[in-house]
């Protein structure tokens, strides 16, 4: 028997566009559960456990981020990518801030696919790796098995992207890291889009939740990467 690549919650409240996603997501493996509004959504999310949440951020019963903050306190490991048809780049960070990713509509449905499929695959990618030391560089401390962060013995509190973010800059340590190397390894794009703002969105993430526990830890080689001081 095959094993569905995911669970995913979609939270739709337009019936045409959830039947849509719902359709393309079952075609290519995954079970789907499908609400329309963020009472609905919660049950469902109550009942079972999905492995990733694909939100609409305007529903008729609440903010779909919200919803995002609500479904992530709830479960720490809960991927989220959201629908939005705001593109303003207040809006992208609003959504980045409580979630994994972001698609703007009109959307290509294989787009929407193809990345809810990169955000379970980075945000699983160590399931079935046996326990491995700790990741170290400097007074940082990644637990691989854990997923945890420590710097300087503090909890660092990350989402699954801001993890795998700052695990690849920890194991190339010391060295500049292009843009579209990230965005490659960590978001899973093929294709860099020209427009895309994701890495400085959460490199400016993690420096703020690492600069609390310490000194400057990011370094920016403007128009080449970031890397680790």
């Amino acid at each position: 028997m095959t094993t569905a690549p995911g669970t995913v919650l979609v939270v739709e409240d337009e019936p045409s566009i959830a039947d849509v996603l719902a359709i393309a997501l079952r075609f290519h493996g995954f079970e789907v559960m499908v609400a329309g509004t963020v009472r609905e959504a919660l049950t469902l999310a109550g009942r079972t456990r999905p492995d990733v949440a694909l939100l609409d951020v305007i529903l008729p019963d609440g903010d779909g981020r919200a919803l995002g903050r609500e479904l992530r306190a709830r479960r720490a490991d809960l991927a989220i990518v959201f629908l939005t048809a705001r593109d303003s780049p207040a809006e992208i960070v609003g959504a980045l801030s409580y979630g994994d990713d972001y698609i703007t509509k009109p959307f290509d449905i294989d787009v929407v696919v193809a990345r809810v499929g990169a955000v379970l695959r980075r945000t699983r990618a160590d399931d079935v790796l046996p326990q491995r030391p700790p990741l170290r560089y400097g007074d940082l401390e990644l637990d691989e098995t854990t997923y945890s962060v420590h710097r300087a013995g503090r909890t660092v509190e990350l989402t699954p992207t801001e993890y795998a973010l700052l695990r690849f800059l920890v194991r190339n340590g010391g060295q500049v890291v292009p843009k579209e190397q990230l965005l490659r390894h960590v978001w899973q794009y093929e294709h860099t889009p020209p427009e895309s703002t994701v890495v400085e969105t959460y490199i400016s993430y993690l420096r703020r939740k690492l600069a609390a526990l310490g000194p400057p830890l990011i370094t920016t080689r403007r128009g080449v990467g970031y890397g680790l001081a």
